[in-house]
């Protein structure tokens, strides 16, 4: 992609992007990912039902009568989007390619990010770690982040998601509020890791797939490349018996996954190529700020 033409997509993403996080996400993502943990604020007089555990005793023996510790809550996140750059984000049958999407995606969690005063970075991950972008406030590290969204070129085509989480949950010493963005087709066990992670952070899943990745079409033979690995073969997709079989093997990697994300309490939103992203996002968001 030349500068222009990157140029151009930079701004039609940014002016849509913008636009949604402005208008229509706003108050739900305040809700939904306000601050988790508390700071200390001040001082006062111990009031009949404060917590005793809340006493500060220095103060309270310098006045001779009893003063609580007040907190409030931490308004400032950081936020931190795992983006996975693997080969299989290139594919697209059926609406935008995945990459598209993710980018998309990606971008209005940054402005809702920043729109809500919180720090933004990137880690975008294959089989490994293809580069971290810092947290940090402002427009035109907004700019960065999503010029690196579309033009990105990794090194490696495989996925590895407990790799990235590991890093990750090393590399961020303070809590953040993570969107782990990913096909999530990958073969390794993220189990262990993704436990691990959810112990320091506030993981959120965000799934995008193709419905080819679900279905196989009746067109007869056909002929089918792993984007990761580079492999190839041809398949006979008017065989009943192998639409069944590929169905059977998209089913139980989605509730292998599922059940994953279940066992850490780990919201997910999920989201077809040729669907309305809004409308998955507002659904999390949602879910989100009623608890």
């Amino acid at each position: 992609m030349d500068a222009n033409e990157l140029l151009k997509k930079v701004r039609k993403i940014e002016i849509k992007t913008r636009g949604l996080s402005n208008n229509i996400f706003a108050g739900e993502y305040h809700s939904a990912f306000k601050g988790r943990g508390m700071t200390f604020s001040e001082v006062r007089q111990y009031q009949y039902g404060d917590d005793i555990r809340d006493i500060d005793w220095n103060v309270t023996a310098r006045h001779n009568s009893p003063y609580v510790k007040v907190y409030e809550e931490e308004r400032e996140l950081t936020v931190m989007l795992l983006v996975d750059v693997s080969g299989s984000r290139n594919f697209g049958a059926v609406g935008v390619e995945k990459r598209e999407m993710i980018a998309e995606i990606a971008a209005t969690l940054a402005f809702s990010a920043i729109q809500n005063n919180d720090k933004i970075g990137v880690i975008f991950f294959s089989d490994k770690i293809e580069k971290f972008i810092p947290p940090k406030k402002g427009k035109k590290h907004i700019l960065l982040i999503i010029r690196e969204l579309l033009d990105f070129q990794p090194e490696s085509r495989g996925t590895d998601i407990a790799m990235v989480l590991r890093y990750f949950t090393d590399a961020l010493k303070k809590r953040s509020t993570t969107f782990l963005i990913s096909d999530y087709i990958d073969h390794h066990d993220y189990q262990k890791a993704l436990s691990i992670a959810c112990n320091k952070h506030d993981v959120i899943a965000i799934q995008v797939y193709d419905k080819r990745d679900a279905q196989l079409p009746n067109v007869g033979f056909m002929r089918v490349m792993d984007l990761e690995t580079g492999r190839d073969r041809w398949v006979n997709t008017s065989s009943a018996k192998t639409r069944q079989a590929y169905n059977k093997w998209w089913y139980q990697r989605q509730q292998t996954m599922t059940e994953r994300l279940n066992r850490c309490r780990v919201d997910l939103a999920s989201v077809a190529t040729d669907e309305d992203y809004v409308k998955a996002l507002m659904g999390l968001f949602k879910r989100r700020g009623t608890r």
